[in-house]
């Protein structure tokens, strides 16, 4: 079972590179505790997808901690990675976005994966229901979407983003994507709309279960997106889009599956010292062990 981490954000709100931010009782970073999960539940190949400058760092550094027999594929997110016959004009300062850093792994993944946040910490659970899934699933048409509850994934310090999504028989119906949601006096506000949301609606926080169907459709999206000159500055294709769009062609069927598991990140500076104390208390409390690659 292969396990994806998109690892390429540049942290503007967070004001550094948050995905290699010291969080763990022993400087760790977020996402060494994902991996750690996913490997526990039977993940053997790791793939972190990174911006160029950041590739031999993480290469040398997860090559000292994780077992040599976990695959490791750390991969670069390249502007000049686009499609065949594909091109585009002008000059572009960052890549394509979270769809596009999924494709970019598209040589090193043959089977059912998971997709996550670097920057992001999602549970235990989380991990062993992905891992419960991909054992059980054979259908080339079934995807899944771990779903977290709005009020438990907010931030202290700001507005944030979340994927609004509606559930029909266990399965996802539509995600909306909202891009400024902010809670104030007990009332969850999107504040671009002016809708108080439901405290309790399921929410997508990327940690998605796909199979390799996903590459060659992100693929065909991308062209498109890039025929229309007006995205080549600065537009990018969002993983949720792409997904949203395979649905609505009736290519998949995504399962949502609900493991009450635990959320937090950083996407404020100021959210740092309650992911650091949680990750303290998750270890005091033996969910980790002290020394996390021992």
């Amino acid at each position: 079972m292969t396990l994806l981490l998109m690892a390429a954000g540049s942290g503007s709100r967070y004001g550094k590179l948050k995905q290699f931010d010291d969080l763990g009782p022993n400087g760790e970073f977020l996402m060494e505790f994902s991996i750690y999960d996913a490997i526990k539940n039977g993940f053997n190949h790791i793939v972190i997808v990174t911006k160029s400058e950041n590739q031999k760092f993480l290469k040398n550094y997860f090559k000292e901690k994780i077992d040599s027999s976990i695959k490791l594929d750390i991969l670069a997110q390249k502007v000049d990675d686009i499609p065949q016959n594909s091109s585009f004009n002008g000059i572009r300062n960052k890549p394509w976005g979270t769809a596009h850093a999924v494709w970019t792994a598209r040589n090193v993944i043959k089977s059912l994966f998971v997709i996550i946040n670097a920057d992001d910490y999602y549970g235990q659970r989380a991990f062993k229901g992905a891992s419960n899934f991909i054992k059980s699933e054979n259908k080339s048409n079934k995807f899944a979407l771990i779903g977290y509850k709005l009020k438990d994934t907010l931030s202290n310090h700001g507005t944030v983003s979340r994927g609004i999504c509606t559930v029909k028989n266990n399965n996802l119906d539509s995600i909306i994507e909202k891009t400024k949601i902010i809670k104030k006096n007990n009332t969850i506000t999107d504040i671009e709309s002016g809708i108080t949301l439901n405290s309790n609606s399921t929410v997508s926080m990327n940690f998605w279960i796909c199979n390799p169907k996903i590459f060659e459709y992100t693929e065909q999206y991308f062209s498109t997106f890039l025929n229309d000159s007006n995205n080549h500055e600065k537009n990018e294709i969002y993983l949720p889009f792409v997904i949203h769009e395979m649905m609505k062609n009736k290519l998949i069927s995504v399962e949502v599956i609900n493991t009450e598991s635990q959320w937090f990140g950083v996407t404020y500076y100021n959210d740092k010292e309650v992911a650091t104390k949680t990750l303290n208390k998750l270890v005091k409390q033996g969910k980790y062990p002290v020394e996390l690659w021992n």
